[in-house]
């Protein structure tokens, strides 16, 4: 086991950033040179290819397929944040009454707006552009939701006050958590992030909040102040923390 040791101490802490053929070359240097079984060195090798594959990735590439990233690195995600903070702050501050400029903010804020859309403030979010809504969605005052990933909200969608979606989380581990000598200025942690969706018929009560990798069914109600920690089927009413089934809905009709 001394053998299987010194090899995986050769793979870097760090990324690789290799092309297919260097990548490959080093594969085969590794089997060549280790004489070890093959299920000592599969995962060895399987940890340096995965290294190899996510440093060709730009930072907003593993944000959008789930994989840990730094935001303050990738300049395609520092400017749509910033971007985004300062429409926020115009959207916020328009006139109530001024339903037309209200409306240009978002489309140019968000992903997708549909027709008959209306979100009152204080509305936050982190990226904008990866929340999408359909048709007839009222958000309510006070809502966040944190788009790291996408937001998919379907039509027919109600969104009561206070309510929170998250796409992104953190590891549990500190030292994965945890940007170690961080510079000034840099961001000090890495995040991971998995898509929310939110099917057309929803209704989401008060206070609720809806965690990473959730999707909330057709036409199911999710009661007030409940957390949503795994995803709901359609047709149901779901309550609690964590957030359980409770009954199912009769939907003859489907709006």
């Amino acid at each position: 086991m001394n053998k299987g040791k010194e090899i995986k101490n050769q793979i870097p802490e760090k990324p690789l950033v290799l092309i297919k053929e260097e990548c490959f070359s080093a594969l085969v240097d590794v089997i060549n040179q280790s004489g070890l079984p093959a299920f000592i060195i599969k995962p060895m090798l399987q940890e340096l290819l995965n290294r190899a594959q996510s440093a060709m990735k730009t930072e907003y590439e593993k944000c959008m397929a789930g994989e840990p990233f730094i935001g303050s690195r990738d300049p395609k995600i520092v400017e749509m944040i910033l971007r985004t903070k300062r429409l926020l702050a115009q959207f916020n501050a328009t006139d109530y009454a001024d339903s037309k400029r209200r409306r240009e903010l978002l489309c140019e804020m968000l992903g997708h707006v549909g027709k008959n859309v209306h979100v009152d403030i204080d509305f936050h979010c982190e990226c904008g552009k990866h929340i999408f809504m359909g048709d007839k969605v009222i958000v309510n005052m006070n809502c966040t939701f944190v788009d790291n990933n996408r937001i998919d909200i379907g039509s027919n969608v109600l969104i009561a006050s206070n309510v929170q979606i998250y796409t992104a989380t953190h590891s549990t581990k500190v030292d994965e958590r945890m940007v170690q000598d961080c510079p000034e200025g840099q961001e000090i942690c890495r995040t991971y992030a998995l898509p929310v969706r939110i099917e057309d018929g929803v209704w989401i009560g008060g206070g609720v909040v809806i965690l990473p990798g959730v999707t909330i069914g057709r036409n199911s109600v999710i009661g007030a102040g409940s957390v949503v920690t795994r995803s709901i089927p359609a047709n149901c009413v779901a309550v609690g923390n964590p957030c359980r089934v409770i009954k199912q809905i009769d939907n003859i009709v489907s709006v």
